[in-house]
């Protein structure tokens, strides 16, 4: 009889509160927060300091968990967040409910870069595969792919001109800027001259400027060639910003005009403006317009660097700049002067020079841009985001500020900063700050300072030791700084408590205290109630690797790389600063070894003593009298964890050589070796009273064995790095694992049986799947980019859309052979009347073939369409596009059929042209295409016509003008706006 095994499914994960893989953004409400962490997506209100909630992407068809978030971004129109993940894919979730609301699959690596349009239609994704990607949001489908770029890209910026004219400008490692024309899908300028790899950019709200940040210390600002219309209104502002600027009475402004830099532009989309240098000497990360309220608000550009320093700049008016730019030339005209009456022979021309060439003429990005506070964090920043006033508790405008700043940090973290007006360094920068500021942007006109920070909800670094109360009520962790302890159902934090580097913990009977071994080899014993530290024993010499209790809860035993074993009992001392009775620990025993001692562990039964060592062996003793008893070898690498069975008959032990072996604890024989990971085995444990194991690697795995039938059960993925350590709990219900990643994650016993047959299976689909990416990606370095500008399928061959195609041949199968015996029952009718009609095929679900295949046809996911009808014979095509008559005589789903019949036709032009027996076919679907669209469209415009009839009765009983009246009023205005400004 095949044995059936229990599941374990992951059921949570906390810790993170902002990875430092992925950016930080709010949502369109301003309201909340949204911060990757790891695979999930954190919604925190900044303002309590409180987790709303967690997205949580769904399992994929082949079980394997999606990858670390890398990029967010919040659509401008709707209540959704799009989703970038390290495996390719973007999620598109819906804020509301919680749930995804799309999966797009149409990258081979990373999503490096993710950016809605102003009216939230198209989505642009770029990855680190080279291409750009843009996506319809409303149709859940990919419209195209763009190929030029030969590095990651980095960042991308929509503009879309008041006359529909639609461009896309991406950013990537190659030091290049690309602008492509969505309307013709080519691209129309590419943009040389960085000094590195361009790492972000970004549009301002008005779609005039556009900013760079490099690999270099300097942030380049360009100029966006506009539309004729918006050219005539940009050089009116700049005109009456020079007049304006001119009525000060300088010298060199009385004989010429200041034109903007749309006067000398030229058939280039974007114009250089020139640079500012900045004050980081790290390369840019982030670049970012923001348009803040308030009376000192406006447009601001901030630049965060990769380091820890976040600079905030203020866009100045045309007319501030206009003022800047006479200023500067007025210096530059007089340091030329003062030049020349130094000079010798050469007074008279000098002074007659002209005080500047062309880029005297134009405003520069020194004129427009002003830095107003440069933030420095104690650690590195990721990602920031301008905080709403309202979202941050503060009022627009009071007190100076101008406004609120989040910095994502990579230690976990995320610090609110306020920046205000006034002030010349930037907080926590002191006298080197300003002078830097002084030095190298003309100093800083205000001031930054943290108002908050969120940090409590989770470790600063890798997570290196856990530890479950007796009754699973209490999950300690350890890092390098803190301890914490946390409710392992629900995830909170209970409490927090300063430590040295913890390497290993356990809790004292009674589940009120705990104790931690530090690399600095102390113990540390803390008081769960009271939240605090109540001792520090200097107990070894060196780091203490490890810590068991005596099963008779008299005491404990540590082990360190002193060499040394040392057995402590439980006691009771007085506090020396308020006489209190508190727990201590005593030292009663030590059993000195040859070498560091990694893991200790002591049996259930109380009789062995088990020690692994830094020379690949395990020496079992008696605890009693602490005489040797077995030696264990064959690792070939140290042993880093060990567990005993609850019956204290096998000893596992996992190692640095990615195996782990099981001993019998009677004769010391070994009596399996398994390849366990795909690196170091760091965490063993037998659950208890079971011969099960689960075991953690630094593959990021966690697995789950049979000791007794030496097999390979499950696999358990969803730690992004190393799992340092392993929980389980009192009744093997419940398991915990920490990681590098910062993570706890747990993973509960369900009711599901499993077989181990079928999750052999499993792996193989697995193995399917990854030979599918590795076939769809190119070598390393051989992307092949393509031609300048090429175009090509939005989407990518995955398990989803293969098994959609499947689908579809197998429905086209099932539809042709019951076809078939309606047709043999036809045949057999006309001669027998009395013939019986054949029964009723339940894989047709009581539908007809017709009915049945357009249902299987339906049910693939929109984004997966094209490349499943991709993946099909011509044969099968050209058997679906038969079922397309049919169905668009019906008149139902007329998008669904209209899409397909594109798809069809574009992928097998070719050879429909050279079947004849097609002819008839794609003249019905000619005359039937136009037909359907055609009721559609009239559909459509009867009720747009009907909201727009209402919406006008609306606001004839609100007593409001027509948007049509509101309109033509300004159009009436415009001109003479344009006169006043022209004087």
């Amino acid at each position: 009889m095949v044995k059936a095994y229990l599941r374990y499914e992951l059921t949570g994960s906390w810790g993170m509160i902002a990875s430092a893989t992925s950016n930080i953004c709010y949502d369109r409400s301003c309201k909340h927060l949204l911060a990757g962490a790891l695979e999930n997506v954190a919604v925190w209100n900044v303002k309590q300091a409180a987790l709303v909630k967690m997205l949580v992407p769904p399992i994929s068809q082949s079980g394997k968990v999606a990858g670390a978030v890398t990029q967010i971004a919040a659509s401008p129109t709707a209540n959704q967040v799009a989703v970038g993940h390290a495996d390719g894919t973007i999620r598109l979730w819906d804020l509301d409910t919680g749930e995804v609301a799309a999966t797009f699959s149409g990258h081979r690596k990373e999503v490096s870069a993710l950016r809605f349009s102003r009216s939230g239609a198209l989505l642009a994704s770029g990855s680190k595969d080279t291409d750009v990607v843009v996506w319809d949001v409303a149709g859940e489908a990919g419209l195209y792919r763009l190929r030029g770029h030969r590095g990651q890209v980095t960042d991308l910026a929509f503009v879309e001109g008041r006359r529909g004219g639609r461009r896309l400008v991406s950013a990537s490692k190659d030091g290049q800027l690309k602008v492509w024309d969505l309307d013709t899908q080519h691209c129309c300028q590419t943009v040389v001259g960085h000094r590195g790899e361009v790492w972000s950019l970004d549009v301002d709200p008005s779609e005039t400027r556009l900013a760079t940040g490099c690999s270099d210390n300097e942030l380049r600002v360009f100029a966006i060639n506009a539309s004729d219309e918006d050219e005539e209104q940009q050089g009116a502002a700049h005109t009456a910003a020079a007049a304006a600027a001119g009525d000060e009475g300088e010298e060199g402004g009385k004989g010429t005009q200041q034109p903007g830099p749309a006067a000398s532009r030229g058939a280039d989309f974007l114009v250089p403006m020139g640079s500012v240098r900045r004050q980081a000497t790290d390369r840019a990360e982030t670049v970012r317009y923001t348009s803040v309220p308030g009376a000192h608000g406006g447009v601001l550009l901030t630049c965060q660097s990769a380091g820890k320093v976040t600079e905030v700049f203020r866009v100045r008016s045309a007319a501030e700049a206009a003022r800047k730019m006479k200023r500067r030339r007025r210096r530059k005209r007089e340091k030329a002067e003062k030049k020349a009456r130094a000079g010798e022979g050469e007074d008279e021309e000098a002074a007659a020079a002209t005080p500047g060439g062309e880029d005297d003429d134009r405003l520069t990005a020194g004129d427009e841009l002003e830095l107003v506070a440069a933030i420095r964090s104690k650690h590195k920043a990721r990602s920031f985001a301008v905080c709403p006033p309202a979202a941050a508790g503060r009022r627009a405008g009071a007190g100076g500020h101008v406004a609120s700043l989040v910095l994502s940090l990579t230690n976990n973290s995320l610090e609110l900063w306020d920046v205000t007006e006034g002030g010349a360094e930037a907080a926590g920068g002191g006298e080197g700050a300003a002078a830097a500021a002084a030095a190298g942007a003309g100093g800083a006109t205000g001031s930054a300072e943290k108002a908050q920070t969120i940090d409590l909800a989770g470790h600063r670094s890798d997570i290196r030791a856990l530890a479950l109360a007796s009754d699973d009520s209490l999950c300690l962790s350890a890092s390098n700084s803190s301890v914490k302890v946390w409710n392992p159902r629900s995830g909170a934090c209970l409490r927090t408590m300063d430590s040295g580097y913890g390497l290993c913990a356990l809790f004292a009977p009674g589940n009120r205290h705990a104790i931690v071994g530090t690399k600095e080899g102390t113990i540390d014993i803390f008081d769960v109630g009271t939240s605090s530290r109540v001792a520090v024993v200097e107990a070894h010499s060196g780091p203490v690797w490890s810590l068991a209790a005596l099963p008779d809860a008299s005491g404990f035993v540590s082990g360190s790389a002193d060499h040394n074993i040392k057995f402590w009992e439980w006691g009771v001392a007085a506090d020396p600063d308020t006489g209190a009775k508190q727990l201590a620990i005593n030292h009663t025993r030590t059993l000195k070894m040859t070498d560091d001692v990694l893991c200790v562990r002591v049996s259930p039964n109380g009789k062995l003593l088990a020690t692994s060592l830094l020379d690949s062996t395990v020496r079992v003793f008696f605890v009693d009298s602490l005489k040797f008893f077995l030696s264990l070898y064959g690792h070939k690498l140290p042993v880093l964890s060990m567990d005993i069975s609850s019956d204290s008959t096998l000893l596992v032990t996992g190692s640095a050589d990615k195996n782990i072996k099981i001993w019998g604890l009677d004769f010391g024989d070994c009596h399996r070796s398994l390849f366990a990971h795909a690196d170091s085995v760091m965490a063993v444990a037998f659950v208890p009273n079971t011969h099960y194991v689960f075991t953690a690697g630094k593959d990021k795995l966690v697995k789950y064995w049979d000791a007794d039938k030496f097999e390979h059960l499950l696999t358990l993925e969803g730690h992004h790095a190393e799992v340092w350590c392993l929980a389980v709990g009192s009744l093997g219900d419940i398991v915990l694992s920490g990681s590098h990643d910062r993570s706890l994650r747990r993973w509960e016993r369900t009711e599901e049986p499993f077989f181990i047959e079928e999750e052999k299976e499993k792996r193989l689909e697995s193995l399917f799947e990854a030979d599918l990416e590795a076939a769809d990606r190119a070598p390393l370095g051989q992307e092949q980019p393509g031609e300048e500008g090429a175009v090509g399928a939005a989407g990518r061959k995955t398990l989803e859309t293969v098994t959609a195609a499947d689908d579809i041949i197998e429905a086209l199968d099932l539809a042709a052979e019951e076809d078939e015996r309606m047709k043999e029952f036809e045949e057999d009718k006309a001669r027998n009347p009395k013939a019986k009609p054949p029964a009723a095929n339940p894989l047709l679900l009581g539908q007809s073939p017709s009915a049945y295949v357009l249902r299987v046809v339906a049910r693939v996911r929109s984004a997966e369409l094209e490349q499943a009808l991709l993946l099909l014979p011509f044969t099968d095509a050209l058997r679906l596009m038969r079922y397309l008559v049919s169905w668009l005589r019906q008149g139902g789903q007329v998008e669904l059929l209209c899409r397909v019949a594109t798809l069809l036709l574009r992928l097998h032009m070719q050879q429909l042209m050279g079947t004849p027996a097609a002819r008839p076919l794609l003249l019905d679907l000619q005359q039937l295409l136009h037909a359907r669209v055609q009721e559609l469209k009239d559909v459509m415009g009867f009720n747009l016509a009907a909201m727009n009839h209402l919406q006008r009765g609306l606001r004839e009983r609100q007593g409001q003008p027509a948007a049509g009246d509101v309109a033509a009023a300004a159009a009436a205005v415009l001109p003479l706006k344009r006169k006043a400004a022209a004087r």
